[in-house]
């Protein structure tokens, strides 16, 4: 059975979140769990809170056990980008790109 987890609207570029999301990819969930937990980068910290919830959901709306659970999959897709100006020399202006992401995670208790 398949579980999901989705984080949307993350202030920071999916490239960046990509990095560590492809590090847990095919791990069972708790080693996975733990390898977040020393990658010392912002973007661990969402794909935590994102892999805690998908385990959450598992359990509770499915009766899964954590030990069994391997990550299928984990995606960073990229979101919308807020468009800023800031003001340059001669009355033009510099485009600054915020951008967004969405964190997808999918366990499976298929071995």
């Amino acid at each position: 059975m398949e579980v999901l987890s989705i984080t949307k609207n993350v202030r920071m570029s999916a490239q960046k979140m990509r990095e560590v999301v492809r590090q847990i990819q095919g791990l069972p969930a708790l080693q996975a769990k733990a390898v977040l937990a020393f990658v010392s980068r912002k973007s661990a910290r969402v794909v935590a809170k994102t892999l805690n919830s998908a385990i959450a959901n598992a359990e509770n709306n499915n009766g899964l056990r954590a030990e069994n659970l391997t990550v299928l999959e984990a995606v960073a897709c990229t979101g919308f980008t807020m468009k800023r100006f800031i003001p340059k020399a001669r009355g033009s202006a510099g485009p600054i790109l915020k951008r967004t992401c969405h964190v997808r995670i999918v366990l499976s208790d298929l071995k």
